[in-house]
C-alpha cells in the first residue's frame, strides 16, 4: 500500500488532517547551527577556536501537486481550490489559538531521529495554478511550502537535559521525599503523582523514571 504524506494540525486546532493526492518528488531539510570564531588570534594555531551559539530551528521545504481533472475517490471536484484551501487554512490565525496551528507532517515509517514526523508551522506558501476550465476554475495546482520546526519547550528540555525534568527512583524513595528534594516542599508530592498516573504513592519501584512537572 502506498504511504501518503499527511499534514495533521495539532490540538487544540479543529482543522482536519490533509492527505496529499500525490507524494512529493523531493523535499529538503535545512538546519543552521550557530558557531562563532574567537576574535583573538593565535599564530600558533591553524584556526581560531569556536564558541557554540545554539541551534536554529530546522526548515522543511516541499511541493504538493493537486489535480482534479479526474474524479477523486469517485467524487467529481470542479475547482482544485476546494482542496488547496485546506492548506491555505494552515497559514491563518485561529481565534482560540491566537496564531496559525502547528502541524505534524508524516510520511510512512522512519528510523528514530529522521526527518519525519516533522512538527512545524507554515512560514511560506506559494500557490501556482496551471490549468483552468472554461469558466475560469483552476483544476491543477502546485503548492510550494516551507515549515519551520515547532518544538514543545518542555519536551525539548527533557530530551536535551533529562536529569532536570526527570528523576530516577532510588531504593527508599517516596513521593514525599522526592518532592522535598526537587521542590523543597514535601507537600507537593501530588503534582508528581498526577504527572505519572501513580495511584498508590506508597509503592514506588526502584529504577522507575518519573516525570517531574515544573512549578508554574
Amino acid at each position: 500500500m502506498l504511504e501518503k504524506l499527511t499534514i495533521k494540525p495539532l490540538p487544540p486546532s479543529k482543522l482536519e488532517e490533509i492527505t496529499s493526492l500525490f507524494n512529493p518528488n523531493t523535499y529538503s531539510i535545512t538546519k543552521t547551527v550557530g558557531w562563532t570564531q574567537n576574535s583573538s588570534s593565535d599564530r600558533k594555531k591553524n584556526a581560531p577556536t569556536l564558541t557554540f551559539g545554539g541551534g536554529a530551528s530546522r526548515q522543511l521545504n516541499l511541493e504538493l501537486f493537486f489535480d482534479v481533472t479526474e474524479p477523486i475517490d469517485d467524487r467529481e471536484i470542479a475547482d482544485v481550490r476546494d482542496l488547496t484551501n485546506k492548506v491555505v487554512a494552515l497559514t491563518r490565525i485561529e481565534r482560540d489559538l491566537g496564531r496559525p496551528p502547528a502541524c505534524e507532517i508524516s510520511w510512512g515509517a522512519a528510523p528514530a531521529g529522521s526527518d519525519f514526523p516533522f512538527t512545524g508551522v507554515v512560514t511560506s506558501l506559494t500557490q501556482k495554478f496551471v490549468l483552468f476550465r472554461s469558466d475560469g476554475k483552476p483544476v491543477r495546482a502546485t503548492l510550494t511550502l516551507a515549515f519551520m520546526e515547532f518544538l514543545d519547550p518542555e519536551k525539548d528540555q527533557r530530551e536535551t537535559d533529562p536529569e532536570f525534568t526527570t528523576r530516577v527512583v532510588r531504593r527508599g524513595d517516596t513521593l514525599t521525599s522526592i518532592a522535598a528534594e526537587v521542590y523543597r516542599d514535601p507537600t507537593l508530592w501530588r503534582l508528581i503523582a498526577e504527572a505519572n498516573s501513580i495511584d498508590d504513592p506508597r509503592r514506588l519501584a526502584a529504577g522507575l523514571r518519573l516525570n517531574i512537572p515544573k512549578l508554574v
